[in-house]
């Protein structure tokens, strides 16, 4: 499916407009299979989005609550993209506990980390052997690296086909990922992305030709929805 590419006036028109493919993606889902499945993504630009979600009235007893990738740091670190979420939305609004599906973080080694996040999702989606489950809704952004989720450049990451979580390493730092696989297997894909920084990024995800080993996120193709929600401060038009 070619991407849907919408350039927003600023950030909270981006929020806005996220806000509201948001709900009507998870309000779709809950119609059809009554549950949904989000998982969220990290860093600044998702947050306002997460404050507005909070002020929904939602079947919150219907939603599941994922996360993309994450620090290998406690949950109560200020890093922590799970904390970022639970301040921001989860802990305001009635959805059960059991709803709520952090990375957890406790194990010594990131590996083990990672297999056990696996056998959650397989075990929540009822996935069979070889099988990638679809996310009614995975939110990303990207770095002005191009990396997305904790897919970074020319890291191993990036050749893992055969598993829906692994380990992502930045500058040294070990986090744990979705795959790409499991992140093309979505229903709705949402990207988010704000700021001049990106701009260069942006024309290299977007340009006929460029390596995806030093731009990850041109990796990301969907068999689903694909929307890329930018501010107008990208600089970033289809005919770049």
């Amino acid at each position: 499916m070619n991407p849907q590419i919408e350039v927003l006036s600023d950030v909270p028109a981006l929020v806005d407009r996220a806000l509201e493919l948001v709900l009507e993606k998870l309000k779709s889902a809950i119609a059809e299979r009554n549950i949904a499945t989000i998982a969220l993504a990290g860093g600044s630009t998702p947050k306002p989005l997460y404050e507005k979600l909070a002020q929904q009235d939602l079947p919150w007893e219907k939603l599941h609550v994922f996360w993309g990738d994450e620090r290998y740091v406690p949950a109560d670190h200020p890093d922590s993209n799970q904390r970022m979420a639970r301040l921001a939305w989860l802990n305001h609004v009635p959805i059960p506990a059991e709803n709520i599906h952090p990375m957890q973080m406790d194990a010594i080694d990131p590996t083990i980390a990672a297999d056990r996040h696996e056998a959650e999702v397989k075990k929540f989606f009822n996935s069979k052997p070889g099988e990638f489950p679809a996310f009614d809704v995975i939110l990303l952004g990207i770095g002005d690296d191009a990396h997305t989720a904790s897919l970074f450049p020319h890291t191993q990451a990036l050749q893992v086909c055969d598993r829906l979580i692994t380990v992502g390493n930045k500058d040294g730092n070990p986090r744990i990922t979705f795959t790409v696989p499991l992140i093309n297997a979505a229903r709705t894909l949402i990207f988010m992305v704000a700021g001049s920084n990106k701009h260069h990024a942006l024309t290299q995800i977007f340009a006929d030709q460029a390596d995806t080993d030093t731009y990850p996120a041109r990796l990301i193709q969907p068999q689903g929805e694909l929307w890329w929600l930018l501010d107008q401060s990208t600089n970033f038009s289809k005919e770049n």
